[in-house]
């Protein structure tokens, strides 16, 4: 039971688990406040890295099939966009299982304002009309680009990555916000699972908290599925604004 031993510390990795579990299904950076509760139980940065990929990929497919069930995922999209995102997380997972992972630190900053500053200053960029036909990264060499970087990112450090896979699939391939999120979801699920497999090699998980932050982590993502079907996409889009702003500020003082 260790990293378990302090009941508190237990009630504060499944109140992460909900929280992050919703916030991951409306947009992303849920991961913020997992690794910081997993260090502080007496994980290394390295460990929590990995453990939390536990929590990361029992949400993920919680949210895939809660937004299937309501008709939201374009599964017929999947393969053309994981095969770019899946590369990108082989090279970033074995990154981040032998280089120190301050490396892409400044890199999540970056692509949180850039983010949040598009949707400020061109909203129709980062949240395109509901109706408009969205690209494959097949046609599109950017969007082939910036999936492939999204899977090396979410490979190195996992936490944010969802911000940056939202950047991809609403501004560079066009689905709504809404789809956006299932697919994000679906891509964050599967390269999770080869990210979690090199972290397991290297013994690099530790398995109960991964578990206990899963947990919680389920109930957050149902509601959170709820949520996103309940509001409108303009209702979506602020939502988002005010997750990516708040990310961003919290990495700022971080430092």
């Amino acid at each position: 039971m260790e990293y378990l031993s302090d009941p508190w510390l237990v009630a504060a990795m499944l109140g992460a688990g909900v929280l992050a579990g919703f916030i991951n299904t409306l947009a992303g950076g849920g991961g913020l406040l997992i690794l910081p509760l997993l260090m502080l139980s007496g994980m290394s940065a390295a460990l929590a890295n990995g453990t939390m990929r536990v929590a990361v990929l029992i949400q993920s497919a919680e949210a895939v099939r809660q937004f299937n069930k309501r008709g939201s995922m374009p599964f017929a999209d999947l393969p053309a966009i994981l095969v770019p995102s899946l590369l990108g997380t082989l090279a970033g997972a074995l990154a981040a299982a032998f280089l120190p992972e301050t490396i892409l630190k400044p890199v999540l900053l970056i692509t949180l304002v850039v983010v949040a500053l598009l949707m400020v200053l061109r909203p129709s960029q980062m949240s395109p009309d509901p109706n408009s036909v969205p690209l494959s990264p097949n046609t599109s060499l950017s969007g082939w680009i910036g999936l492939f970087f999204a899977g090396a990112y979410g490979g190195f450090v996992q936490a944010g990555v969802g911000f940056v896979l939202l950047a991809v699939l609403a501004g560079q391939l066009r689905y709504d916000l809404l789809r956006s999120n299932a697919l994000k979801l679906a891509i964050t699920g599967s390269f999770t699972i080869l990210a979690l497999a090199i972290f397991v090699a290297r013994g690099q998980v530790a398995w109960l908290p991964g578990l206990v932050v899963a947990a919680g982590s389920l109930i957050g993502v149902r509601l959170g599925v709820s949520f996103a079907h309940a509001v409108s996409p303009r209702v979506l889009k602020r939502i988002l604004l005010v997750m990516v702003l708040a990310v961003c500020l919290a990495a700022a003082i971080k430092g």
